[in-house]
């Protein structure tokens, strides 16, 4: 029989209910209450506090197939379920990363149909695969972080069998898979854990509440996390996670829970044979986050990186608004390229103080920071969900790849990028609370009113055409200017595979010329210079040899070359 177990040091009394049958439970010392009854193994059961009549989820479900607000069920795989034995799996460190949201992907928007365009994942030269927060959350679709019982699967997507046949037919061809994690807050709707105990402290961020991590009662708090975190990687064989806003997780102990999860990441992958990555989303400019344990670090596998894209995407695009002041130039550009981060303990206009920390370029390779055109944020974020592939040229977009794509950084690419999509991926929400639905489309209007936004112009989260408008038009991959462009993103990958100089991953060994006037730069990799034109008007570069790859048509001199307006090329030093 199976026991059942629940911490909830705050109730007096918990009673289990399985299937309608009421048992009582037994609380331990330690908060926790337990009970053995006999149950199905897909039985459906939930938790009664005090004298509410109310049935509560599990806060450790490993099912939710009514939604977040009904019965939990207890789930395992079908024996046979994995054919992925032979997996070696492989760090993220230099590798190509697709990120993608699993009911935006396709039309269908499930694990199932997701796994359809894998081969094609496999064809652009994808290493692995990172999906959006696929935990359990209210409502039909999202974008995922706004997770309520973290230890499920979104039953619209599959499942927690639907994400197994995802994994495991990720891992056949080769794919290594990241799952978004999100711990930094809880959504609004179906967040029952207070009433179990002290999940929640006293600090707040930009989402909600924040998670009681250094408070009285954190200890089994950030035990729920990290046994989630491992849940991720062992149960579901996921390679490693991404973790979501972790500047938002403020943690006071002398062991930062970072450190803690990556110590027990690390004994994870010895036990299983395999490497496991974790990736930080960090606003902090710190490179503590992906400095060694031994090294007083927190031991990150690797982190995004947000300075390389606000430089590459103001050098290209031209905009200016918002955090976006301080970058632009191609001076800026190539520090940040040079250097990772551009703010280094330098003051931010944006922040109206100081901001970041030097890396030490010497000890820590580029491959520890993902470089990336565009994210969900960078494009779900904007008031319109708008893509640069909207605002840009073909020739504009192909410099962007050319930039991340060649740089000695892991490289990251949002779903449709590499075809320049037409389609929106703007921000959407199905909240079956009319109240909650309101305040989220109002919110949503009102915070880009407030920077000069027709607010008529923003579109409502909670209309399902938003959703619908979100999803890729894969009828698009043919077309002229998209296929061309998906062409040179897989030429591109496939130099940066094979090409020994682009696996250099020592910024120290970068270097970087500009003309700011003339606005091109160079980037020069061992023997291999990747000239990009800036400008709108043709320009010449200081550089020549064996063209290997180029957008436009680079006229090759002895000594110089002449590139077309938004361009690029690339060129392999010739011995004399």
């Amino acid at each position: 029989m199976p026991e059942f177990a629940v911490w909830a040091p705050k109730p007096d009394t918990v009673r289990l209910d399985v299937d309608g049958a009421v048992s009582p439970m037994t609380r331990g010392p330690d908060g926790w209450w337990r009970a053995t009854v006999d149950a199905a193994p897909d039985a459906r059961y939930g938790y009664l506090l005090d004298d509410d009549a109310t049935l509560l989820p599990d806060p450790r479900s490993p099912r939710q197939p009514d939604g977040v607000h009904d019965r939990s069920q207890l789930w395992q795989p079908a024996p046979d379920a994995w054919t992925d034995g032979d997996w070696a799996g492989r760090s993220v460190q230099g590798a190509v990363i697709y990120e993608l949201h699993i009911g935006t992907f396709t039309p269908a928007g499930t694990f199932d149909a997701a796994i359809e365009k894998l081969d094609y994942l496999v064809g652009l030269g994808v290493d692995f695969v990172e999906v959006m927060p696929v935990n359990a959350f209210s409502g039909t679709h999202g974008w995922g972080y706004d997770g309520v019982l973290w230890y499920a699967v979104h039953e619209p997507y599959g499942g927690p069998d639907g994400l197994v046949r995802f994994v495991d037919a990720c891992h056949r061809r080769g794919l290594g898979v990241l799952i978004d994690a999100v711990f930094n807050h809880l959504g609004p709707s179906g967040n029952y854990l207070p009433k179990f105990g002290p999940y929640l402290s006293s600090a707040s961020n930009p989402w909600g509440e924040g998670i009681n991590i250094a408070d009285a009662g954190s200890d089994e708090v950030r035990r729920y996390i990290i046994e989630c975190a491992l849940r991720w990687m062992r149960d579901f064989h996921a390679d490693g996670l991404r973790l979501d806003a972790v500047h938002a997780l403020f943690d006071t102990t002398a062991i930062h829970l970072l450190e803690e999860l990556a110590c027990e990441t690390d004994a994870l992958a010895e036990q299983l044979g395999r490497p496991l990555s974790l990736v930080a989303e960090s606003d902090l400019n710190d490179p503590r986050m992906i400095t060694h344990r031994s090294e007083r670090g927190y031991g990150m596998t690797a982190q995004w990186d947000d300075d390389i894209h606000h430089a590459i995407h103001t050098a290209v695009s031209g905009e200016r608004q918002g955090y976006y002041a301080d970058f632009g130039s191609l001076a800026t550009l190539a520090k940040t390229l040079r250097h990772a981060f551009f703010h280094a303990a330098t003051y931010s206009s944006f922040r109206q103080r100081r901001h970041g920390r030097p890396l030490d370029t010497s000890t820590i390779p580029a491959t520890r920071l993902l470089a990336y055109t565009c994210t969900h944020d960078q494009v779900g974020n904007r008031a319109l969900g708008d893509r640069p592939s909207q605002n840009l040229t073909a020739g504009q977009l192909a410099v962007k790849a050319a930039l991340v794509l060649t740089s000695p950084y892991t490289a990251m690419l949002f779903m449709g990028e590499e075809w320049g999509a037409s389609t929106p991926f703007q921000f959407f929400s199905s909240h079956p609370e009319p109240e909650l639905a309101r305040a989220t489309a109002e919110g949503r209007k009102k915070e880009f009113a407030d920077h000069g936004w027709n607010a008529d112009d923003i579109p409502d989260p909670q209309d399902p055409q938003t959703f619908q408008r979100s999803k890729l038009d894969w009828a698009e991959l043919d077309a002229d200017e998209h296929a061309r462009l998906l062409q040179v993103y897989r030429d591109l990958i496939t130099l940066r595979r094979n090409d020994t100089d682009l696996a250099d991953p020592w910024l120290d060994h970068l270097v970087v010329d500009y003309d700011e006037e003339a606005r091109w730069i160079i980037m020069r990799r061992g023997r291999l210079a990747v000239a990009c034109n800036l400008g709108a008007e043709p320009v010449d570069v200081p550089c020549s040899g064996e063209l290997m790859l180029s957008w436009g048509q680079p006229t090759i001199g002895a000594e110089s070359s002449e590139l077309s307006p938004y361009s690029f090329a690339i060129l392999r030093a010739v011995d004399n």
